[in-house]
């Protein structure tokens, strides 16, 4: 069974900091491409970071500098260092694997990310 297993979100005031965690099972993650995207209460889900199987690495412009996504050394997990976070941060943040062989994506079930001002 698959799972991919997001943790770290929670209620941070603005300038603070989060890691989020990405926890996979049941596929072989560091074969897949991991991306972070964001839903926020009547947006649609946006992109934040990916890296590519290779360690190619993207961010959406709104986090650059902001953010790092990275892998564990582990090699089922991934990570995404949140750092002078935003009011406008706020969302449901979810962790995806995808890949480039067969297009196979899953998702999780997302971590509540909550900026105050």
């Amino acid at each position: 069974q698959v799972q991919l297993v997001e943790s770290g979100g929670g209620l941070v005031q603005a300038g603070g900091s989060l890691r989020l965690s990405c926890a996979a099972s049941g596929i072989a993650f560091s074969f897949s491409a991991v991306g972070w995207y964001r839903q926020a209460p009547g947006k649609q889900r946006e992109v934040v970071a990916v890296i590519s199987r290779y360690g190619t690495i993207g961010y959406a412009d709104s986090v650059k500098g902001r953010f790092t996504i990275s892998r564990g050394s582990a090699r089922n997990t991934a990570y995404l260092q949140m750092n002078s976070l935003k009011p406008e941060d706020t969302a449901v943040y979810y962790c995806n694997a995808r890949f480039s062989s067969n297009d196979d994506t899953y998702w999780g079930q997302g971590t509540q990310v909550t900026v105050s001002s």
